[in-house]
């Protein structure tokens, strides 16, 4: 039965039903058939209420990016250095192998010189910022942040899509090879900063 009532949001919260159930894919294989499907309608009555799939695709990015960005803040506020920097890594594995559709929608960066863009410049600015806040709490010269922001992305990143992508295969436990990120992304943040003692890190039993 068509459901009743479409409008601009219910059309993406139905984009990110879809996405959620393709899992890790979900996102790259986001289609406007698959959400005119899953409403009982007819693809191009969507375009009532959305520009493009481009449009689309960009509100279910913003929205992830924000969820994201909200989960990060809750699990390194009032926390600094090393134990921030192992929450947040935390954080953002958790909501990756919970959500891991709307997880590659976060990983779109936006266009810096498109207009339709704006929105989302914002919401991905809000969440790096979050990242430079705890990063900052190294001690970090300020022409090292972004390099330490991108390494850190990276491990995590890469962590994660091996993990979801069945990857990891071998007996040993996947929780401790990532508490072993942890600790290398850890000690090579500290390395960048003008004093090499990882800030307020116990987690490791290292003496003051």
């Amino acid at each position: 039965m068509p459901r009743a009532g479409l409008s601009p949001d219910a059309v993406v919260r139905l984009a990110i039903e879809v996405v959620d159930a393709g899992g890790p894919t979900g996102f790259a294989d986001l289609t406007l058939a698959k959400i005119a499907a899953k409403a009982g309608v007819a693809a191009p009555s969507l375009y009532k209420h959305v520009g493009s799939l481009a449009d689309l695709r960009r509100e279910v990015t913003v929205i992830a990016v924000r969820e994201l960005t909200a989960v990060a803040t809750s699990a390194t506020v009032g926390r600094a250095g090393a134990e921030a920097l192992r929450e947040l890594a935390t954080a953002w594995r958790t909501y990756a192998l919970d959500h891991p559709g709307r997880y590659a929608a976060t990983q779109i960066g936006p266009d810096p010189d498109d207009p339709a863009d704006a929105t989302l410049r914002d919401a991905a600015a809000e969440s790096v910022q979050v990242v430079v806040a705890v990063l900052r709490g190294f001690g970090l010269p300020d022409d090292r942040v972004i390099d330490a922001v991108r390494a850190v992305r990276a491990g995590v990143h890469g962590f994660v899509t091996l993990e979801l992508g069945g990857g990891f295969r071998m007996r040993e436990d996947v929780d401790q090879s990532f508490t072993v990120l942890l600790d290398m992304l850890v000690a090579g943040v500290a390395a960048l900063a003008p004093s090499a003692a990882p800030p307020g890190d116990t987690a490791t039993g290292s003496r003051p």
